[in-house]
């Protein structure tokens, strides 16, 4: 527990003892806010004690007075007070510290098991086209969630859902057959999935190119949309594939095997992974079977054209089409029987969707939809909904060909990092082969703090110069004060021993207090799904042990009780820096 905490439930039990405030206003519906001080006042605490003034019908400097008095005899941790305008300034006596600390460093590595299961998909790409940087967003925070999870203390399955059917894969595929001549990633040089998604952006021009030829000769755009040769042959392609045309079956294996190697090659340098893949091509039949239970229970209705609908006007929203008149699936078809599907195949207690914001109100209806057809885990469904990632030049389009690629991103980022390093002299000594390496891991640590920093809800503007800045809040920054560290310890030879009996001054009280807190943070980082919260902590930890490396020199000690302390308490923030990192994804190196 960290010391605030401490103090807080030692403030209520104390409440409740001096005071004898009855059932009717507990301790606990008082919440005395506990501030830590700046350096410039007196005392390590600052308690305000207004909130008591109505109930105990007392002045705030008697109130401050008496709970002083009561804290520093009933509290093992008080070494003395003052009171100043009714608010009371606690000193905390330096072992209590020393205790705190001792007590982090031998439960950092401790994971209280919460027996539960919890699901993160993230990910979920279509195969018409490679991953782009809203992809990277996403796997980047639904990873770094799944790793804050298991470090709460949850079991948890890593999952995704390949988009691997439906009209936008068969544009893709048909625009390959039609305009492709034969050629393969291997005849191209191509990546797969790189390959695939040009056809994807060349069956839109001609898309583009024929509907403007049915609008010169005289029909309306919308008119001109649905009958554009070009879409009737893809529909038609679409409905050949649910009937398991094997000349189109074949063709989409075909694709979809180039379009997954390409897949895995992005996934690998991005360092992210998955315990479990699905794919839609197998569960939107489930999602059929799921509709037709629902027609029988009266949950859906049809309408004369054939068509499955749900009714949702009375929960404030409107109807859904959830199957089409000619029997095709919708998105909502197959994340039906996705959904069914997981909780039967898991023991699972939570399912959490990493989807854009743009999605919100599918969601809403996919959630109040299993609801309606009484599946009892409905309530245990999340949409980590996270904001969209813009570029200084505006949004990206996939259909026009104008997203940034993720693998250009990350190789982008690579370069950026060599040429920051060289020019700042920061790997002079490593051999060629550890420079390579450095680059990659400073390069792609700059990439995934800069869009874990962000709160999820927020969209954010992408900027890759700023992001891999060697100062200010960038994943380089804190990986050199990583770096810093094990230089110091290395110097130093360390190797633990005893501090004795060592009084820590005020910045290592404040490094003390920031250490103690990584727990809390895991948790509530957890229970908001905001891997934000994880990332502007280490930055502030590193800020604080970089103002205590400058006032609190190590090696010119005499003090051998200081200085093994203050090799311990860097090697504990150098253990909370790695583990912060690897928390969001990044990693770390030992010299920059």
């Amino acid at each position: 527990m960290n010391i605030k905490d401490i103090i807080e439930d030692k403030i209520a039990e104390v409440i409740q003892s001096v005071f004898q405030i009855d059932d009717v206003n507990p301790p606990n519906s008082i919440k005395l806010e506990v501030q830590q001080n700046k350096s410039e006042f007196e005392g390590d605490f600052t308690i305000v004690t207004f909130p008591l003034v109505k109930v105990l019908k007392k002045s705030p400097d008697h109130i401050a007075m008496e709970l002083g008095d009561a804290l520093s005899t009933q509290s093992n941790f008080v070494e003395s007070y003052n009171v100043v305008k009714g608010f009371l300034n606690l000193t905390i006596q330096k072992s209590f510290f020393l205790e705190n600390f001792k007590s982090t460093k031998e439960k950092f590595d401790q994971v209280v098991p919460k027996n539960e299961t919890v699901m993160v998909e993230y990910s979920s790409p279509n195969t018409n086209k490679p991953l782009h940087l809203g992809h990277i967003r996403n796997n980047l925070l639904g990873f770094s969630v799944a790793q804050i999870l298991k470090e709460a203390g949850y079991n948890v399955v890593k999952t995704q859902i390949i988009n691997d059917r439906g009209i936008h894969i068969c544009k893709s595929m048909l625009a390959w057959e039609k305009f492709g001549k034969g050629e393969t990633p291997e005849t191209t040089g191509l990546k797969g999935d790189k390959l695939v998604g040009n056809y994807y952006v060349e069956f839109d021009k001609n898309y583009k190119s024929q509907i403007s030829e049915l609008k010169e000769q005289g029909l309306d755009e919308e008119t001109a949309k649905k009958q554009a040769p070009i879409i009737l042959e893809a529909q038609k392609m679409l409905l050949d594939w649910e009937q398991e045309n094997k000349q189109v079956r074949d063709l989409w294996e075909k694709m979809n095997s180039w379009v997954y190697a390409g897949f895995n090659e992005t996934y690998k340098r991005l360092g992210v992974d998955f315990d479990q893949v699905q794919y839609e091509s197998n569960t939107y039949i489930l999602g059929k079977d799921i509709i037709e239970e629902g027609l029988a229970k009266g949950v859906f209705f049809k309408k004369e054209d054939n068509s499955v609908w749900i009714d949702l006007t009375e929960d404030g929203l409107d109807q859904k089409l959830v199957l089409r008149g000619d029997g095709t699936s919708v998105y909502m078809t197959q994340d039906l029987g996705t959904a069914v599907e997981r909780f039967k195949q898991n023991d699972i207690q939570k399912l959490i969707y990493t989807v854009g914001n743009e999605q919100d109100y599918h969601f809403q209806v996919l959630f109040l939809i299993l609801k309606k057809l009484g599946y009892d885990w409905a309530n245990q469904l999340y949409h980590l909904s996270y904001g969209m990632v813009e570029l200084p030049e505006g949004k990206m389009k996939s259909r026009e060909g104008t997203v940034v690629d993720a693998d250009d991103l990350m190789q982008e980022m690579y370069l950026t990092a060599k040429e920051k390093s060289e020019e700042l002299g920061k790997l002079e000594g490593l051999s060629d082969e550890e420079k390579e390496k450095s680059y990659e891991i400073v390069g792609l640590g700059a990439l995934k703090y800069f869009m874990l920093k962000v709160d999820p809800k927020k969209k954010m503007l992408f900027n890759p110069a700023e992001s891999i800045d060697f100062n200010g809040n960038t994943g380089p920054f804190i990986q050199y004060t990583y770096a810093r560290i094990q230089s110091l310890l290395n110097r130093a030879n360390f190797a633990e021993a005893d501090f004795g009996n060592y009084q820590p001054n005020a910045s290592e009280k404040e490094l003390i207090m920031q250490l103690s807190n990584f727990k809390d943070v895991v948790e509530k980082a957890a229970e908001t799904l905001s891997p934000a919260q994880v990332a502007n902590y280490v930055y502030d930890l590193v800020k604080t042990y970089n103002s205590f490396y400058q006032n609190n020199p190590v090696m010119t000690l005499d003090d051998e009780n200081a200085k093994q302390f203050k090799l311990q308490i860097s090697d504990l923030t150098a253990k909370t820096i790695k583990k912060s990192l690897h928390l969001l994804g990044i990693n770390v190196v030992n010299r920059m």
